[in-house]
């Protein structure tokens, strides 16, 4: 069941403020797993739909959603590039070795990282109760777990997103979009994540022009 929002929900196109800076320590502590798979473009655009989506559900605790987007999915640093590609992203890709073995590897990097800039156990196991499973596990525990994985997957209708999930997936960006709109939307788990991936598809799909280029 979609949980619902009586808060506004900005369908706007995606963009950054200056709010995220008190991040600012955790962002410079994972340049290096910023570097694989694309993080360093994944990263910033989830984790400016996470921020949108905790204004959606205040209720929240948005501290855990933003050190929790911010992280998922680092453990891909920590796995063979082209065993990425070649098994993350072809046949039965949900269910693949690889995607397991980068929500262990988010974790382990979510237990270095944090506790050396403040934070205690209890927020880590937070943290990395929302990273393990993010992508395989198929039911989502908590409020704070459906907006991340929900931010995980709005950053797929924005245009960088679909210029490089389509190249991973061997697709034309007009392919890619129909995936998305017939296999990610009902996927999402709130109402404001729907509204904003409607609306950035919307936008994306008449960029790219994809219905010429069909």
């Amino acid at each position: 069941m979609t949980v619902q929002t009586t808060n506004p929900v900005d369908i706007s196109p995606i963009h950054a403020d200056d709010r995220d800076r008190d991040l600012d320590p955790i962002w410079r502590a994972i340049v290096a797993e910023s570097r694989t798979r694309a993080n360093d473009i994944h990263l910033p655009i989830s984790f400016a739909f996470a921020e949108r989506l905790c204004d959606a559900y205040p209720d929240a605790d948005a501290l855990v959603v933003r050190v929790a987007i911010l992280l998922h999915d680092t453990g891909w640093a920590r796995v063979d590039e082209t065993r990425i590609l070649s098994e993350g992203f072809t046949g039965d890709w949900r269910k693949a070795d690889v995607r397991y073995e980068h929500e262990r590897h988010g974790c382990d990097i979510a237990r270095e990282v944090l506790p050396p800039l403040g934070y205690d156990d209890e927020f880590v196991a937070r943290v990395t109760d929302i990273i393990d499973g993010h992508d395989t596990r198929p039911e989502s525990h908590s409020l704070e777990d459906s907006l991340v994985r929900d931010a995980d997957r709005l950053w797929r209708f924005t245009p960088a997103g679909i210029a490089l999930a389509s190249g991973w997936f061997g697709l034309t960006p007009a392919e890619y979009c129909r995936r998305l709109r017939s296999e990610i939307v009902p996927e999402l788990l709130t109402e404001a994540a729907v509204q904003m991936a409607e609306a950035e598809l919307a936008r994306s799909e008449v960029l790219l022009k994809t219905e010429q280029l069909s």
